[in-house]
Parts: structure tokens; sequence; C-alpha cells
């Protein structure tokens, strides 16, 4: 039907498009509807977003009007700019990482619809078919001008968000790998991880460690699900959204999201719809109820994967955003969480690395000082405090020959399990020569081989093994101190005060002149012994560089700072150690730690009998009737026979194989020595003696009379000495001394 007003013929095509749009005009919500029923049968998976479809009836409505006004207004002239709604709805397509070419579709089979629907009216105006053939060209021609123009609008502003969102993205990632991982502790790293990425990307994250994560021996699995929540943070308050607090442990069911994504190793994208709630996002009904009035909507899961251990699970969890979870969010998660997971790996292991160089290293280093009579002693061992791991510090102290007592601090270069393996080879090495009685610039020497050869037996990627030692000792009865230092600090020594008491008033501190030789490992270069006399209870400070020097202290403050100390320093050797280590060290210490100290003593010369013997047979007779007198005068006639015996044949020895000047010297302390000295350096030997020899006996019987015997060579000779236990009734001699 036509209207009787508009002529048919010769009737202006922009005039009859404008008489178009002001009929169409009252129908706007008409046609939008139609347009969205044609969207939603051809695009329903659009239509799953509550934002897109609210926005969409707006913005569909402004794209009928604003068409309308081109026709009815300009219909010659260019398109006009797009309606703030269809930039609006570029956007959220981009935040909800819909491909632009879905969004390009809607929008062209949008206007593609709407001209078809003014198309369908025309001949509701006019029964001219010639001008609604006009018409049409011109609408179609209008509205792909529009279309095109729109379109670039829209792709323009998806462009821009989606740019957006990338560059916050890679902020986001450049924060996380900035922040997380700063440490090699789990539990700091896993809440690095959750504040960073409560930031700008979630509203809630939660981070759960497998339990056995936390064994030092231990391996997260799978087959071992229950796990440990060590962090959670959220946007909100007191974390409402979780009913677990940090420390708690727990398992998810069987059959629910979060085990599959620890047995498979994948992530997931969960999205909450309508009031249900999973039991593995809310466990009861009321916390169900507290979730869906927060709006939770979605959540990430992502597994902690690294060097192909799975050590626990992430969750995302979005309610205060509106926007859900995409799949470029979930990959997003999963490169924070992987970068994550390999620093909290490299935590556990650091974990199981260091627990097991310190437990090696405390089983090496002496758990309590064999009882001796030489020296009064206690020490102290301190872990590296930092990320560097255990090192290779050591300390000993080892009974000698002669009631003499060797003291050892030592110092392996670099940390770790090959540090703390190294100190241990070396003070079994150390222990090895001092049990042959070497002097400390030869038993250097022989370590300084032992350091070379581990050298050459390592590969390149170990590094080269180098460390520093110094070896003194201490002979209680003459009160001379020997020493050599093969690259390490010299001792500290503190003289007795002046009123001859160990404490309690002012000492002299002084470090003496020790001329330090190479560090171990270098080969070549000699390294010297010298002696200097202690008066008794000297203390005799020994300890490794890590209690005086750090990155932020200088050596001499630290020296100056250990003196003070000394100066004043209590009776106890325990308090003095403790005092030493607070006031050098009020925080843990960024190197290891070893500390000795020892107050010496001197054995009284009435239980030291000396007796020098010319290089005559007959002298051995005199030998035994001088070992006799002194055992009587000790009290331990009991041990006569066997003494008698040992100095008989060591005597005899030293006269037949040795040269003059021949001493005879008997010890009374833990134990009862005897000593022969010569000339000679020549060593005895224990032989096998045959049938009809008339001689080789000697030693043998020596051995197999007192408990131990050696040979100890010095600059004037050699020393062959024997040892014996003394009766349980006489404990009250040692005590003594």
């Amino acid at each position: 039907m036509a209207f009787p007003y508009i002529r048919t013929m010769g009737t202006d095509v922009d005039a009859f498009l404008g008489q178009l749009a002001r009929h169409l005009r009252p129908q706007v919500k008409k046609l939008a509807g139609l347009l969205l029923q044609r969207l939603d049968g051809e695009l329903p998976e659009l239509w799953g977003d509550a934002d897109i479809a609210a926005l969409s009836v707006e913005e569909t409505a402004q794209h009928v009007t604003a068409l309308l006004d081109l026709l009815e207004a300009h219909p010659g002239g260019s398109a006009p700019e797009p309606p703030a709604a269809a930039l609006d709805i570029g956007r959220l397509y981009a935040r909800r990482g819909i491909p632009v070419s879905r969004l390009l579709r809607s929008y062209r089979l949008g206007h593609l619809s709407l001209l078809e629907q003014v198309q369908a009216e025309a001949p509701r105006l006019t029964s001219d078919w010639h001008l609604i053939h006009l018409a049409s060209t011109r609408l179609v021609a209008i509205g792909f001008d529009y279309v095109d123009r729109s379109s670039e609008e829209v792709v323009a502003a998806y462009q821009e968000e989606r740019d957006h969102l990338l560059q916050r993205r890679l902020a986001l990632t450049n924060r996380a790998s900035k922040r997380i991982g700063n440490t090699l502790d789990i539990t700091r790293t896993a809440e690095e991880l959750a504040e960073v990425c409560t930031e700008d990307f979630a509203d809630l994250v939660m981070v759960d460690v497998f339990d056995s994560a936390f064994d030092e021996t231990g391996r997260g699995s799978p087959e071992a699900l229950t796990q440990r929540r060590i962090a959670q943070h959220s946007v909100l308050d007191g974390c409402p959204e979780s009913l677990l607090r940090i420390g708690e442990v727990h398992a998810y069911p069987d059959d629910s999201e979060p085990v599959r994504a620890l047995v498979t190793g994948r992530s997931f994208l969960h999205r909450v719809t309508g009031t249900a709630m999973p039991t593995w996002v809310a466990p009861s009904e009321s916390h169900g109820r507290t979730l869906r009035d927060l709006g939770l909507h979605s959540v990430l899961l992502v597994p902690l994967h690294a060097r192909g251990d799975t050590l626990g699970l992430v969750q995302f969890v979005r309610h205060r955003t509106s926007v859900p979870f995409d799949d470029d969010d979930l990959l997003l998660a999963q490169e924070i969480v992987s970068r994550a997971a390999v620093s909290i790996d490299n935590a556990r292991r650091y974990i199981h690395e260091r627990s097991t160089a310190l437990t090696l290293q405390r089983t090496l280093l002496p758990r309590h000082t064999v009882k001796q009579s030489a020296v009064e002693a206690a020490s102290r061992y301190l872990p590296a405090g930092s990320g560097a791991g255990v090192g290779g510090d050591w300390y000993d102290v080892i009974p000698l020959s002669g009631a003499r007592v060797a003291l050892v601090v030592g110092d392996v270069v670099g940390h770790g399990l090959h540090a703390a393996a190294t100190m241990g080879r070396l003070r079994t090495a150390v222990r090895a020569f001092a049990d042959i009685d070497l002097m400390p610039d030869e038993l250097l020497t022989h370590l300084d081989d032992v350091v070379i050869r581990m050298q050459r037996e390592e590969s390149p990627d170990e590094g080269e093994t180098s460390a520093t030692c110094l070896y003194a000792i201490y002979d209680p009865v003459s009160r001379l101190c020997s020493l050599a230092s093969a690259g390490h600090l010299p001792p500290t020594v503190v003289a007795p005060s002046a009123t001859g008491e160990a404490t309690g008033t002012s000492s002299v501190v002084e470090s003496p002149d020790v001329p330090i030789g190479p560090p171990l490992g270098l080969g070549g270069f000699p390294f010297e012994t010298i002696e200097f006399e202690l008066p008794e209870n000297s203390l005799l400070v020994l300890h490794t560089d890590g209690l005086i020097a750090d990155r932020t202290r200088d050596v001499d403050l630290g020296l100056a700072t250990l003196h003070d100390v000394l100066t004043s320093a209590p009776d106890s050797l325990e308090e003095t150690c403790d005092q030493l280590l607070a006031a050098l060290l009020p925080s843990r210490p960024a190197d290891d730690v070893a500390l000795l100290v020892a107050r010496t003593r001197a054995l009284d010369p009435d239980h030291v009998a000396t007796m020098d013997l010319p290089s005559d047979p007959a002298a051995v007779a005199g030998a035994r009737r001088f070992a006799s007198d002194v055992l009587t005068a000790w009290g331990l006639e009991e041990m006569s026979f066997t003494t008698e015996l040992a100095v008989s044949e060591l005597v005899t020895n030293a006269i037949r194989y040795g040269k003059s000047p021949i001493q005879l010297r008997l010890i009374l302390q833990s134990t009862l020595t005897c000593e022969v000295s010569d000339a000679s350096s020549t060593a005895p030997h224990l032989r096998r003696a045959r049938i009809f020899d008339e001689g080789g006996r000697g030693l043998l019987l020596v051995a197999q009379l007192t408990e131990r015997w050696g040979t100890r060579h010095g600059r004037a000779g050699k020393v062959i000495w024997a040892e014996q236990a003394l009766p349980a009734g006489s404990a009250s001699i040692t005590e003594e001394t």
C-alpha cells in the first residue's frame, strides 16, 4: 500500500531515504530486537557472556539510530563516527579474548541484517520499483560505507585494548621475574608469587605444596596428595574466601579438578556457572554462600612443575574483577608459575643439599675433645646464614705423644657438599700426618701434596680445590708452641694477667708474628715453623676468617673487636666463645665460622723424669733402675716390670743403632709415657725375627706390652716413645696435672 502524499515518479532518492528513516524511527527497538535474534542464531557462543549480551542490546539500538540519522540528515555525506557502545563492545571482546575475526563477523552480520530490515520497509512507502531499486542501491552504498568506517574504529579500539592487555601482562611478567624467587626460601617464594599476582591479575591466589617437599630428603609426588597451604593473598582483608590458614595440611577430593591437575600436570580454567559450587571450591554450604555473595566466577588451576617433579598447585581466583579468566590468562599464569616453580625447586634442593652438607660436616667435626692434660679447649662451628650454603671450615684437637697436643683450624674454599666432603678428607689427612708426629711445616707440605692430588682427580666442573690451614703443637712440658700457617690467619694469644689469675683482670692480647705460607694446592712453596713460649693459663684463639671479616666489615676492625673481648675474657672458655660470637656476629654469618679457644696448662715438673745416657750398653741397667725408682716415687710400682722391659729395649736400640746424645724421659699424665731420644734420624721398624735370629724382637715386645708406640722426628734427631694406661686406682694422679 502506498501513501498518497508521496509521488511515485521522479522522487528524489535522498528525500525518499530520509522519509524512510523517519518512518522507521519509532521502530528502533523492534529493529534492534530482530537483529539480536539473528545474531543469537548465527553466533550463539558469543551470548554466553552476560556483559556482552547486555552491552549488545545498547550497541545494536545505537547502530540503528545512527544509520537512520545518516539516512535522514546526510544520506549523501560521509559515514559518521560509530556509537560509543560499539567501541566499548570492541574493547570488551578484546578483554574476553574473543578473536577479532568473530567480532568482525558479528559486526558485518548485524549491519547486513539491519540493511535488510530497512529495505523490507521501502515497498510500504512507494510502488515505484525503479525508485526502490535506486534507493536500495544508495542504501547499500551508504550502509557498507558506515560498516567499513565503524569496523575500522571498532577494530582499532579492539587492538588498542588488546595492546593494553599485552602491556599489562608483560608488566606483570616483568614484575614477577624481578620479585619472585629472590631468596632460597620455599615459603617466601610462594608469598612473593601470591603478592605479585593479586596486584593486577587475580583477586585471590593460593599456593599449596606437597607436604613431602619440606622433607629434606623427600620429593613431591602425585601419589602423595597431602598438601600444605604455604601462602595465600587476597584483595580482601583476612582472605575470607579461604577456609584454610597458612601452614594447614589438607587434601583435595579424589575426583576433583585440582587432583586431575596434579596427576596429569595440566592446567585448567574452571568457570563457575549458576549457583552450584564444586566441593573443592566450597567444602561447606555456608562457605559456598560466602563465595556466591562475593561473586566468584572463575578459577585457574596451575600445577607447580619443575625439572620433572610436580611440587604442588597454585589457584588463581576472580570475584571482584568482573572479567573472567580466559585462555590467555591461563597461559600467563602458567608462565609465571613455571618460573616460581623453578625457584621453589631451587629452594627445596638448596635445603636438601645444605642439610646434607651440614650433617656431613657436623659428623666430621669432633663432637667432643679427647681428654688430655695439655690444654683445656672449647669450640664453636656456625654454618653460613646466606644462600651460599655450608662451607668447609673445620677445627680439631689431636692428642700427640709426649703429653703434647695439636690444635688445627682450616678453611676449604667454596661451599656446599663438595667443600664439606673436601674438608672431611683434609681433616682425615691431618690426623694421619699428626699420628706420625710430623713438624708443622712438614705436615703442611704433605697436606699441600694431598690437595694437589685431589685437584688432579677432580673434574673441571667441580672447580679448583684449595684450602687454608693453621697447625699448632703445644708441649706442656716445655710450654713451647710450634706452629705453621698455609695461607691462614695467625692465632691470637692472650697472656694471663699480671696478678697470676687466669681471668678477671685485664690481659695482654697479641698476635704472634707468624710467617704465612701459600694456601694449600699451589705447590712448590715452603712453609715455616716458628716456636714461642706460652706461660701457663695462656689463651690460644684459632679461627677462620668468617669470624672477623665479611662484605661490610674490615678485617682490622674485626681483629680489634676480637682483642677487646679477649682483654677481659671470662674464666669459662664456653662463655668466652659465646662473647666472641655475640660481639663479632650479632646476626647469622655470611660465611662459615670455626672457632677454637684453648687454655694452656703446664705439666708438673714432678711428673717428668729425665736421664742422660752414654752410648754404652752398660748404661741399660742404670736406665732400668732409674725407671724403677721413678715409678716407686709416683706410686706405680705395679707397672715396673713392663716399664723396665720397654726402657731396656728402647735404650738398647738407641745405643746400638742411634747416635749420642741419648736421653731417657718418663712422663706421667693421663698415661705413662716412656721416651728415648737420640741424634740419629734413622727410624726403627717392626720385623719378623726368625727362629735362630739373636735380635729383632725388641720393638715387637714393646708393641705387645704397651698400648701404642711410635717415632717422631725433630731437627736434632728422633724420639721413640711408648705409652701405657695407668692402673684404675691411680686416676687421682692424672687429676693433679
